[in-house]
């Protein structure tokens, strides 16, 4: 299995700590959070990591190369002509990706003891066509899931604006940045461009397995704003 880790970012909740450097190259106790993300990676098994770039990315690929790519196998998923979001980042880099029956999707700006392993495991044995982990945490948008974990909606408790298919019953989570995908997905992506992932989740789920994976035992931390990385 492969992972995707997502740096191509302007990184802009970081104010001032990104005029000059991508958010993946912003540093937390002496590492990059790009450095943190990698050596989780490895630490769980994964050998072959595509990094997408963006905002600075000529920084990204002179840290991967200063640090001899960390022991690893990983390519860059050049976006700098055009940010594309998510879901058009994954299109963009399918021909990196496309090739293993699974890949691993990361945001750069997570920090998570989670097991990738469990994660993974799980995703593998309900067959999913994408497994999301999932956390409860104050969040101003949601996704709702019903009792069987299946993605139906999302929801911006701000403006009470709703996608998907809404009803009673379901249960909102926090998306945590880290996800699971089959390379069938590949073949049912038919939009183009800059487009969210969230948005291709929620067309999918109406008729395919678009899993929540909720973990309360481990930990979840979004770097990407200033105030949550300094505290």
């Amino acid at each position: 299995m492969k992972a995707f880790v997502l740096a191509a970012g302007l990184g802009t909740r970081l104010g001032y700590l990104t005029n000059n450097k991508p958010k993946a190259l912003v540093e937390y106790r002496e590492k990059t959070l790009l450095q943190w993300v990698i050596e989780k990676l490895k630490n769980e098994g994964f050998t072959q990591i595509i990094i997408n770039i963006h905002h600075f990315g000529e920084q990204i690929i002179q840290f991967i190369e200063a640090n001899n790519s960390f022991g690893l196998n990983i390519y860059f998923s050049d976006e700098r002509a055009m940010l594309l979001d998510t879901g058009g980042a994954i299109l963009h880099a399918s021909h990196l990706l496309s090739d293993t029956s699974d890949i691993l999707i990361y945001n750069v700006d997570i920090l998570s003891n989670i097991s990738l392993e469990k994660l993974v495991n799980y995703h593998l044995r309900n067959n999913a066509l994408a497994t999301l982990s999932l956390s409860k945490r104050n969040s101003s948008r949601q996704l709702l899931f019903n009792t069987n974990f299946e993605l139906k909606a999302w929801k911006n408790i701000q403006t009470n604006q709703i996608k998907g298919k809404y009803s009673e019953g379901l249960d909102a989570f926090s998306f945590n940045g880290i996800h699971i995908i089959s390379n069938q997905i590949f073949r049912q992506i038919t939009e183009s461009g800059k487009f969210s992932i969230i948005d291709l989740y929620l067309r999918l789920a109406e008729n395919q397995s678009i899993l929540g994976y909720y973990t309360p035992e481990y930990y979840f931390r979004d770097m990407g704003k200033l105030a949550d990385l300094m505290e």
